[in-house]
């Protein structure tokens, strides 16, 4: 069975920072691709931050410069950073699993298997 599990979420101030851990079982995260995706009531869900083999990573470019995502092999644990926050960052964050191969972790679309979610909020 594969399993992802989401925490880290909280309440912060606009300019704060978050960290998003994703423990995942099932199959080892270093060889596949892992992904973050946002959604809040009412939108689609939006692809955030996917890293993928040999350390590559892509970002929306609404996040490049304040969101960073790594994995801790040893772990078997996918993060996400989330630095110099916005109000408009606030919303359900979901940890997914994508097992193809690299060109469709980029598309973030359709992943395999997918976390519970945490709720961040970003106040003014």
């Amino acid at each position: 069975q594969v399993q992802l599990v989401e925490s880290g979420g909280g309440s912060v101030q606009a300019g704060g920072s978050l960290r998003l851990s994703c423990a995942v079982s099932g199959y080892i995260v270093s060889s596949t691709c892992m992904g973050w995706f946002r959604q809040v009531p009412g939108k689609e869900r939006e692809g955030v931050a996917a890293i993928y083999g040999g350390g590559l990573t892509y970002y929306v470019d609404s996040v490049k410069g304040r969101f960073t995502i790594s994995q801790d092999n040893a772990k078997n644990t996918v993060y996400l950073q989330m630095n110099s926050l916005k109000p408009e960052d606030t919303a359900m964050y979901y940890c997914a699993a994508e097992p193809r191969g690299g060109s469709w972790c980029r598309r973030m679309s359709n992943y395999a298997y997918w976390g519970q979610g945490t709720q961040v909020t970003v106040s003014s």
